[in-house]
This record gives C-alpha cells, sequence and structure tokens, in this order.
C-alpha cells in the first residue's frame, strides 16, 4: 500500500503521568487549528472542485486541510494510486457513528464533528467558523525532539466520559496526477495535502497530563489528532511541517 509515496512512521509512546508544558510552547488554551477531512477519489467525476477548493484550505494557518482517497471508486476503470480502504474504512465509522447509510464523494468532514458536501465552500466555511468559536477541550502541543522524534504533550481542558486517541498524520504535500481512464479521463489533476499514514499513537484517560515521544522518519509533515473514540468530535490538533 502506498509503494510510491508512503512514509512509513515507526511510533513508539509512553505515558508519563504530571508531565507539564514546556515554557517555549503554545499558550495551552488557544485554540488550535480545525480539521477538515476530504473524502476524494480519481475516479470521481465530482471531485476536482473539491480536491481545488481543499487547496485553498491547506494554505490556511488556522485549519489543518487533509485529503483522504477512498478506494470504493476504483471499480470504474482507474485506480486512485493515492487510495486506501483504510480510508474508505474510516470514512463508513463516521457514517455509522452518525446512524447513516451511506457515504458519498465529495464529501468533507469538519472537526471529526459535521459533514457537508464538498463543493459547497460557504458552508464550509460557515463550519469552520462555528468550531473555531467553541471552547477546545484539550491542550495540544508539539516540538520537535531532533533524531526524527517529536515531543507530544496534552492536558485536558475539561472532564470526558473516556478515553481519547492519540492520532499521528502524515501527508504529501502536493502532487499532479494524468487521469488515463474513468470518469476523469483526459484531465490533469492536482492534490493537495495527501494523506499517506494513518495510525493510532496511543488511547489516553486525560486523568493526568499526557507526554507521548514519537519517531516520525522523513520529511513529510506531521499531523498530530486527539479524537474521541467513534470517530467522533476532534477535542485538539496540531501540525509540524
Amino acid at each position: 500500500m502506498f509503494a510510491r509515496i508512503r512514509a512509513v512512521a515507526c511510533l513508539t509512546a509512553t505515558i508519563l503521568a504530571g508531565a507539564a508544558f514546556q515554557p517555549q510552547m503554545a499558550q495551552a488554551e488557544d485554540r488550535g487549528p480545525i480539521v477538515v477531512e476530504l473524502y476524494t477519489s480519481q475516479g470521481c467525476s465530482s471531485c476536482p472542485p473539491a480536491d481545488a477548493f481543499l487547496s485553498t484550505l491547506a494554505a490556511r494557518d488556522d485549519v489543518i486541510a487533509l485529503a483522504l482517497h477512498v478506494d470504493y471508486w476504483d471499480y470504474i476503470g482507474w485506480k486512485d494510486e493515492f487510495g486506501s480502504p483504510a480510508f474508505s474504512h474510516r470514512q463508513k465509522n463516521y457514517a455509522r457513528f452518525a446512524g447513516r447509510r451511506s457515504v458519498y464523494t465529495p464529501q468533507m468532514v469538519i472537526q471529526g464533528q459535521d459533514d457537508v458536501v464538498g463543493t459547497h465552500p460557504m458552508d464550509v466555511a460557515d463550519l469552520i467558523l462555528k468550531h473555531r468559536d467553541t471552547e477546545p477541550g484539550v491542550a495540544l502541543a508539539l516540538q520537535r525532539a531532533g533524531n526524527g522524534r517529536i515531543q507530544i504533550d496534552a492536558r485536558a481542558l475539561r472532564t470526558f466520559s473516556g478515553p481519547l486517541v492519540v492520532q499521528i498524520v502524515r501527508y504529501l504535500p502536493s502532487a499532479s496526477v494524468e487521469i488515463l481512464r474513468g470518469e476523469n479521463a483526459g484531465r490533469t489533476v492536482a492534490y493537495s495535502n495527501i494523506v499517506t499514514e494513518w495510525k493510532p499513537l496511543a488511547e489516553w484517560d486525560t486523568s493526568k497530563p499526557l507526554k507521548i515521544a514519537a519517531d516520525v522518519p522523513g520529511e513529510q509533515p506531521v499531523v498530530v489528532l486527539i479524537q474521541q473514540k467513534g470517530p467522533g468530535a476532534i477535542e485538539a490538533a496540531a501540525r509540524l511541517r
């Protein structure tokens, strides 16, 4: 999977009780960037406008825009080279958690809670503003620790009923693909922030501060998400480019 682009992240984690934030990190209560997940496919004729819109979101510092290419369009004659059954499964889990029976492309999921058609930029903008105005549930800070490692520190700002999932995401910032078959045959499409790896790192019960050291080799940007199970609400997100 991802033979051409995958950056394999070797992850090691240790949770240390009572860890404090480093003084040079951002203020703990700052609202971090809002996460926008686009479920897309090179085989979907409706997706290129959403892919282009995601590129505009990818340029924003207050948004972490992630393109997750699904594989269920491959049957029509063009295999999406970025597609993964894992991303199709994540999208289906969102639908199941929300009580829906179907999925579609292009779909955007904002902060793990709201979904909208990916070609409706005003609706997406409204949802980004909605989540930016909410109080954060978790304070999250990242810093590079050298030798391909990062340090992740977090603490809960409110009480949670269950553990949260700490995840690491890697992505390819940009790529251009000439599509030869399927609904987009003859088109060359530019893509941004193409997810190549999405891995759970640890479960955190939030009763004590969290400190995790993770190995993240390679040059691709690193995103850390702390999310409710389901998948549900994303409580915090941070990125190191």
